[in-house]
């Protein structure tokens, strides 16, 4: 995955794949249209006001992609933005450029700054006032940092490994190249799992039955990567929104449930072929997400599904709002079209055969 995926020469996001709408591979919440990002400038605003209003005021966007998420949040004028600093972290080369296009794109060190001596020979301080400033890293950024991380449909694009049971212990399936001279295509090689990964597969099981030739993803990449973030964000909250499921879900779901591709807005197909051509993405383990998190230093302080979540956010007033100004029109402009949007955008997000589902899992840490 991590190749397949993060490859600078050939990786499917280095090559510039990825969320959006006609041309691009798979939908997420946010190209659906504006109304997600209003909502997240809602939960951005209840963090700010928990947070005590600190000015600067960080927002991570991880796997930022090609920005629309903050685009979105800024064109919604949240209450915190005289002191937003909102950070785009995005691996891709290529998105990071496409970011550029529609976003002002602040040098890091003037929008994690700017800093000031408030007096000679005292430490710097970063000047207030000043936002929204808007910066793209490739990595998160150099903590401590109080503020909070956002991560729309990341986790499930980071590497697992994935194991398979058997009556004496656990297998790793890797990857290999199939028998023959010059073959470049690539096969599941089954192996005995390795101590390490045989006692990762134990504590993701814990006392679940798993059956003989079950397979399980364990996430190895969300663990390392929630541990970074842990030590990145010294106060504030990590809002995970993704796919995810319980270990009976993904047992009954088999492998082919929550191991999946995308390309060309269509679902792609099989994880080994052609890699780089695809997006591959793993449902997340609940009960891995919370163990990781915990072991970090995070409080799984909410859990539920989009739905819920953005109906805490005030979805329905901003959709009542809408169609009350759709039906009080008394021509057709671009207000009455954005409001008539808004309703069938709700719709989509909501939807619980479709991101409705989603999992959204806010983490806090230092509050």
């Amino acid at each position: 995955m991590e190749a397949a995926l993060y490859d600078p020469d050939g990786g499917f996001f280095a090559r510039g794949g990825g969320a959006g709408r006609a041309g691009s591979d798979f939908l997420t919440s946010p190209e659906v249209g504006a109304l997600f990002g209003a909502l997240v400038a809602r939960a951005v605003d209840s963090w700010w006001d928990r947070l005590g209003r600190p000015d600067p005021f960080l927002v991570v966007d991880a796997g930022a992609g090609r920005g629309q998420l903050a685009r979105d949040v800024l064109r919604a004028a949240p209450r915190c933005a005289s002191a937003l600093r909102y950070v785009l972290v995005e691996r891709s080369a290529t998105l990071r450029a496409a970011q550029e296009q529609h976003l002002l794109i602040e040098p890091a060190g003037h929008a994690l700054g700017p800093a000031v001596p408030p007096a000679p020979d005292e430490e710097p301080v970063a000047v207030p006032g000043l936002g929204p400033l808007v910066t793209s890293l490739t990595d998160l950024p150099a903590g401590p940092i109080s503020g909070v991380v956002v991560a729309n449909e990341l986790l499930d694009n980071l590497p697992v490994r994935i194991v398979e049971r058997t009556p004496g212990g656990w297998l790793e399936v890797r990857v290999g190249v199939a028998p023959g001279a010059g073959s470049t295509r690539f096969v599941e090689v089954v192996l005995p799992a390795a101590d390490d990964l045989s006692a990762r597969a134990d504590s993701l099981a814990g006392d679940h039955p798993v059956p003989a030739g079950a397979r399980l993803p364990v996430p190895t990449g969300m663990s390392a990567w929630l541990s970074d973030c842990a030590a990145t964000l010294r106060r504030g909250a990590l809002i995970v929104v993704d796919y995810a499921d319980s270990l009976d879900g993904l047992l009954n779901r088999r492998q082919a449930g929550w191991l999946r591709t995308y390309r060309g807005q269509q679902r792609g197909g099989a994880p080994l072929e052609d890699p780089g051509s695809q997006d591959i993405t793993v449902d997340v383990p609940l009960v891995a997400l919370r163990r990781s998190a915990t072991r970090a230093g995070f409080t799984v302080a909410e859990e539920g599904t989009q739905a819920e979540w953005l109906g805490s956010l005030g979805v329905d007033e901003l959709v009542e709002e809408a169609r009350a100004a759709w039906h009080a029109r008394t021509d057709i402009n671009l207000a009455t079209l954005a409001a008539r949007s808004r309703v069938s955008e709700a719709d989509a997000l909501l939807d619980p055969g479709g991101l409705g589902a989603h999992r959204v899992v806010v983490l806090t840490k230092g509050v």
